[in-house]
């Protein structure tokens, strides 16, 4: 059998396995390989296969016809040294590609057949473009609810799951698509405080300016192991981390990899993604946050209901206890989109600061609450002053300072990026609408998260009075190119819609 010396390429292929083989590799021709096949590459130690998608090249700098390269999620996940001989063969198709083709057909599919394509799914053996048919299949055909409900288990099932010991573990998901609303930096050492356990693992932003973990990163460690978050949680009662060193629901990480390109929005799809990554973190009892308004991801009352049934039928059948809240999602929460702006607000909630933006600490106090309320010896409706009570007496902002000494304090934080550029009313009026999605990608062009001081800062929400020049916010950035995107962006569309005393004005 001919072999193969094994070459690392230096190639981010993000969730997806890839194989680089030189076009006069004898193989290439004797063997039939071709571009976008899958292929198995053995080493001689009798291991499992991995499995990769076989892509061709011309070049030697890149990889020699004597060579196999690997990129470096694949290199990683085989665990042999540069330089090794392998051998490739050709790649049996997934046994349970047969169901992803009833899916598209229209069909339901059994518990068993969504275990089995997750299982083929985290151990490589769908290309993306596999995992696409999958997810369009699913979002065209749609998913009964008995279908969420077996895909939630075999995610939970495919990856690991965390126990912390004890009988009351909460958290809080809020489903996305509002900028600012950092409420879980607020909420979690509330609820620590009180004394109830809350591991927050949270995501860092794929298509936001700011995930929780990008914001917190600026006060302290999230990138922790999991014997250090037991320590943490131990000790504090809550931490708020970044969730990706743990391998929970990996097979949610595939499928987020290819419905973020192809801007897939399946709700069947986004329930299981929450549902079984809080399962498989050890949660029992968890409050989901539903905003609705013209420019969230939720935009009407009847679609918000529903999917709050959704939720409370899946929950319940994976034993997990849900609470359900309805929010307003017309407008950002806060004043701060970006993660450094984010954490002036927050501080400022838990200094009990005047200036503090009230949306986001009333929000944060309403969710507090009612996660309060999970605790059998808070009575029903009590939450609510109870989290005032612990918020007012500085016991949270206490509780947030250990947390972060815990994690490990950022000892030099991140600043204001220097560029900033402040866009003002063209007339005089009301503010009547802001563009949730418009204010996030003009904080994303300005280098939010990857520039931590980069965003945007509102200074007028829905209902200000406003003359013309005034500040309707401010945008900060680091980096020339990126000011200059955001800028244009806010030049053609601003983000805000004004009522004047004479006409309508969308401001753009």
């Amino acid at each position: 059998m001919t072999t193969l010396k094994l070459r690392k390429i230096a190639i981010d292929t993000y969730k997806e396995n890839v194989a680089y083989l030189h076009r006069d590799c004898p193989l290439y021709h004797t063997e039939g390989f071709q571009a976008l096949n899958k292929i198995e590459i053995w080493d001689g130690d009798g291991r499992a296969p991995v499995i990769a998608v076989l892509n061709i090249v011309d070049d030697e700098n890149i990889v020699a016809p004597d060579e196999l390269g690997l990129c470096e999620r694949t290199f990683r996940q085989f665990g042999v040294t540069e330089g090794e001989s392998v051998s490739i063969n050709h790649a049996t198709p997934p046994a349970s590609i047969l169901a992803v083709h009833s899916k598209i057909a229209g069909n339901s599919l059994s518990a068993d057949e969504y275990l089995n394509i997750c299982k083929d799914i985290v151990a490589n053996r769908y290309s993306k473009i596999e995992i696409a048919a999958f997810l369009v299949g699913t979002a065209e055909s749609g998913l009964e609810r008995e279908e969420i409900l077996y895909l939630t288990q075999a995610m939970v099932a495919t990856g690991e799951t965390l126990d912390w010991e004890e009988s009351l573990v909460v958290d809080k998901h809020c489903i996305g698509g509002i900028p600012g609303n950092r409420t879980t930096m607020i909420v979690t050492p509330i609820i620590a405080a009180h004394g109830m356990l809350m591991p927050k693992t949270s995501s860092r932003a794929i298509t936001s300016p700011a995930g929780t973990a990008d914001t917190m990163e600026v006060l302290a460690n999230v990138d922790l192991p999991l014997d250090k978050l037991h320590s943490i949680l131990r000790h504090q009662r809550a931490f708020i981390a970044w969730g990706g060193t743990a391998k929970l629901a990996p097979a949610d990480d595939f499928f987020i990899s290819v419905s973020r390109p192809l801007s897939l929005d399946s709700s069947s799809q986004m329930i299981a993604s929450i549902l079984s990554k809080k399962v498989a973190a050890g949660s029992t009892h968890l409050l989901i946050d539903i905003p609705i308004g013209p420019s969230a991801k939720v935009k009407s009352q009847s679609h918000a209901l529903k999917l709050r049934k959704m939720f409370e039928y899946v929950g319940d059948r994976m034993g997990l206890e849900i609470d359900v809240v309805i929010t307003d999602g017309k407008q950002p929460v806060g004043k701060g989109i970006g993660p450094v702006l984010e954490v002036r607000d927050v501080m400022q909630i838990l200094q009990n600061d005047p200036e503090a933006p009230r949306d986001l600490r009333e929000k944060s106090l309403q969710l507090a609450g009612r996660i309060l309320e999970f605790d059998p010896d808070v009575r029903g409706g009590e939450g609510y002053k109870l989290a005032c009570n612990i918020l007012e007496s500085g016991r949270a902002l206490d509780k947030m300072q250990s947390i972060i000494k815990a994690q490990g304090e950022n000892t030099e934080p991140a600043l204001l990026g220097k560029l900033k550029h402040t866009v003002t009313a063209l007339e005089s009026g009301t503010v009547e609408a802001i563009d949730n999605l418009q204010m996030a990608k003009i904080a994303r062009l300005a280098g939010s998260p990857m520039d931590k001081g980069a965003g945007v800062d509102l200074h007028k929400k829905i209902g200000d009075q406003v003359s013309q020049g005034d500040p309707l916010y401010t945008i900060y950035a680091e980096i020339n190119a990126d000011f200059n995107f955001a800028k244009d962006s806010s030049d053609k569309n601003n983000g805000y819609r004004i009522e004047s005393s004479n006409q309508t004005s969308s401001q753009t």
